[in-house]
């Protein structure tokens, strides 16, 4: 019986309107606590900081306020320890930690959701969940990737591969300067979170249902006690805006892309045709039937979850392009969005710096590949433009010796000066110093470009702001 009146406590808590009680397909229906319940840590903080305010404008007893205060704190602790019992008829997260708090210290708890609505306060606690998810959690997994990346950049960078445009050998460049290039994707999508985190970075909390209360609250002492940089102008955009969750899972569509494609590179270049990259075993899997197999299953699963990732986006901002204002509950799905997106995308990140910390680059095969597609045309053209032959002359030109060299099964570097003068009087006696991969990638010069050079300038730059990060 007392299990039962436990139970019972939250029905309809706040709506003295209703003579009956939900239906239980109701009340399965509507619940969103079997997931909004990881907000409860936000969810005391921004009632703490709420039952703070409505001391200091004198709208509950000091008294009041820390019997609240203290009963709060007894939840999160028996939450923390597994020992709290949510019940399904409570609704969601707000609900279930106001009812306990009720049965916790009776009277003042009553008190607690004065001047505020659940509208504002779980985009609150969204904010809250938000700022905490980028700053404590994302943007540290990436900084680890991106120092995986840059380990391997400076353990075996230094070694040359061929380039590809359209999946085709196009010019010689230095493995690191690729590992780099997942670096700048990375710092791009931190930079997204963080532009992200200053428009979550506002209090909405005082908005209440969509229109304020006619209470003395002071947002500004709520806003301060939580650490925003401002306040959510507009009442009713304040419970309607969902701006910031979109933005948020839009940032983790485009990580998981980076990574998507990342993953599907290095998928291709653990196979045996490329065999660029040997990832260690331990985020491999056999299979069932072919004992020979080492199958790079983690990366699969990372690229196929950006397609998980992006199915949210799609979701969420589809939800939200029919809502009139305000609140509406259809919003009280935004969180399976963000939460489905964001453990996918953390969980990806987490895994992603350390399988590459397990992975060493193949030089020899990729020497191997150094061979094939004529790796060197683009610097034969160029080579030719510095001895005074227009661009366009001299591209024309390496096609036609590509072509005939091409047909004659050899390599530009197979061929005689006489046979290349046969093509240009603008050959010289040192021609054939470019026409070696490892030549050309020491001759890159231009800022950023995919040599050695400009590769250990990138790694110094990295380090020293990583290290800075730590």
């Amino acid at each position: 019986m007392a299990a039962r009146k436990k139970a019972d406590a939250g029905k309809h808590m706040c709506h003295g309107r209703f003579e009956k009680e939900p239906a239980e397909r109701t009340q399965a229906f509507v619940e969103s606590l079997s997931f909004d319940r990881r907000l409860y840590k936000h969810d005391i903080t921004g009632s703490i900081a709420h039952a703070r305010m409505l001391e200091a404008v004198g709208l509950i007893k000091p008294a009041e306020r820390k019997a609240i205060e203290k009963g709060l704190r007894a939840i999160a602790e028996r939450i923390d320890r597994g020992e709290f019992e949510f019940a399904t008829a409570d609704e969601d997260i707000h609900m279930a930690v106001e009812a306990a708090l009720i049965r916790e210290i009776g009277e003042p708890g009553k008190k607690l959701h004065t001047a505020r609505s659940r509208n504002d306060q779980v985009a609150l606690d969204l904010r809250l969940y938000l700022r905490d998810a980028i700053d404590l959690h994302l943007a540290p997994a990436i900084r680890s990737l991106q120092s995986a990346f840059l380990a391997l950049a400076r353990k075996q960078g230094e070694l040359v591969m061929p380039g590809f445009t359209h999946l085709q050998h196009a010019q010689p460049v230095v493995a690191g300067a690729v590992l780099l290039t997942y670096v700048e994707q990375l710092e791009r999508d931190r930079l997204r979170l963080l532009d992200c985190r200053r428009r979550i970075d506002c209090c909405p909390l005082g908005a209440a249902a969509l229109a304020g209360t006619t209470l003395p609250i002071d947002r500004n002492h709520v806003a301060g006690e939580l650490g925003f940089g401002e306040l959510c102008r507009n009442s009713i955009d304040a419970v309607s805006d969902r701006d910031f969750a979109a933005e948020f899972v839009f940032d983790l569509a485009l990580i998981a892309v980076h990574l998507s494609r990342w993953a599907e590179e290095w998928v291709l270049w653990s196979a045996p045709e490329f065999g660029f990259v040997v990832v260690g075993e331990q985020y491999c899997t056999g299979s069932s039937i072919m004992p020979q197999k080492r199958n790079p299953d983690v990366l699969e699963l990372i690229r196929g979850k950006s397609g998980l990732v992006c199915g949210q986006l799609t979701g969420l901002m589809t939800m939200l392009k029919g809502l009139p204002l305000a609140y509406n509950r259809d919003l009280q799905d935004d969180k399976r969005a963000v939460f489905d997106a964001y453990d996918s995308v953390l969980a990806s990140l987490e895994i992603a710096a350390d399988l590459v910390a397990s992975t060493s680059l193949d030089g020899e095969a990729m020497a191997r590949r150094l061979d094939e597609g004529f790796l060197e045309a683009t610097a034969l053209a160029e080579y030719l433009v510095a001895k005074g032959t227009p661009f366009r002359q001299s591209h024309q030109i390496v096609g036609r010796i590509v072509a005939s060299a091409e047909k004659q099964g050899r390599k530009l570097r197979d061929l005689s000066l006489d046979e290349l003068k046969a093509f240009s009087e603008n050959m010289a006696s040192d021609v054939h110093r470019i026409l070696d991969s490892r030549h050309v990638v020491a001759a890159y010069r231009s800022a950023g470009s995919a040599g050695v050079t400009e590769l250990q300038k990138q790694i110094n730059h990295w380090k020293k702001v990583l290290n800075a990060r730590n």
